[in-house]
């Protein structure tokens, strides 16, 4: 895959080479994700999957690592400007964390429905919060910040974001490499895109057997109509899901030019499904997974990929999920068991 390049702020190439300076960039600022592994899930899929848990990451998401990676690369005159950004909560709270240790002030745009650890997470790091109706366009709610001269912090439409994400997959590599096995099939939660293809961006190259999939919740399966279709698709605004991190409008330019070619699939599941991945991400590795965290593992465990016999990363991408709302749905898993 040849190099990506951007016309963004900050014009830069998006290669393995960026990757890596990201991953300087985080070095003893981020928290290096263990691989979990459980067999019981191995058992009920037939492959040996392991996790990167990044609901352990700083501020609960992968989010964190491109937001700092973003931030710490301005110059002084942008510091002293403030950064904006609009989020379904994960990023901007990774926003918030980073400007909180640069120094920066920032204001984060959330949906009005946003869960509430998303929005007290925000605010709990520093930053200021807006809010904005999530059926409409969501760059309204920054445009006066950016026009009174704040930096955008796009969540993947941005290469040092997606860099930042990359290195997801730069440790999946080298832990994988530690443990002595070759990652097979590589899956992992897809909005924007901007995870999924950072970690083919880092780990294309020095892992070529891997087959990267996405995985998406129903009626936002917008990668996989895009990838269908040749050109990026939308979703209809008046969809919903339970998975409120991945409701993003339509994928990535820049990731969608990556994830097209190098990716062999989307998986599309349920809220259903990703309730049970959820319940089981508890039962089996005692963690907490949000919504649109968990998606990838409801897609292996409901089926939706030929992976038996293989050696498999999925990343569990967050875990800020409101309490009473995960309560609910362990509830409802635990109930619906025999």
């Amino acid at each position: 895959m040849p190099p990506m390049t951007s016309s963004y702020p900050h014009e830069t190439r998006l290669d393995l080479e960026a990757v890596l300076l990201a991953a300087q960039r985080l070095q003893g600022i981020a928290t290096r994700t263990p691989l979990l592994e459980s067999p019981e899930i191995n058992a009920a899929t037939g492959a040996r999957v392991l996790f990167k848990p990044e609901v352990l990451q700083r501020t609960g998401s992968f989010k964190f690592r491109g937001a700092y990676n973003r931030l710490s690369a301005l110059t002084d005159e942008e510091r002293a400007r403030g950064v904006v950004c609009y989020s379904s909560g994960n990023h901007g709270r990774g926003v918030a964390a980073a400007a909180r240790l640069l120094g920066i002030d920032a204001v984060v745009a959330l949906p009005a429905d946003a869960p509430l650890k998303k929005v007290r997470g925000v605010e709990s790091e520093g930053a200021r919060v807006i809010t904005y109706d999530r059926n409409t366009d969501r760059e309204l709610a920054v445009k006066p910040l950016i026009d009174a001269g704040r930096l955008m912090i796009h969540p993947y439409e941005d290469p040092l974001v997606i860099a930042g994400q990359g290195t997801v997959g730069l440790e999946i590599a080298a832990q994988a490499a530690e443990l002595g096995v070759d990652i097979d099939v590589a899956i992992a939660p897809c909005g924007g895109g901007g995870l999924t293809s950072g970690i083919v961006v880092a780990m294309q190259g020095g892992s070529p057997g891997t087959r990267f999939w996405a995985a998406e919740p129903e009626g936002f399966d917008d990668t996989r109509r895009s990838f269908q279709a040749g050109v990026r698709q939308g979703n209809p605004s008046v969809r919903k899901t339970i998975c409120d991190a991945i409701m993003t409008p339509e994928p990535g330019v820049l990731s969608f030019e990556i994830n097209r070619v190098s990716h062999t699939g989307v998986a599309v599941v349920s809220d259903a499904e990703t309730m049970a991945a959820m319940g089981m991400a508890a039962d089996t590795l005692k963690i907490v997974v949000e919504p649109g965290g968990a998606v990838g593992l409801a897609a292996l465990l409901s089926g939706k990929l030929d992976i038996a016999g293989r050696t498999v990363a999925c990343v569990l991408s967050g875990g800020n999920v409101d309490l009473s709302q995960y309560a609910d749905i362990l509830a409802g898993t635990n109930a619906s068991k025999p």
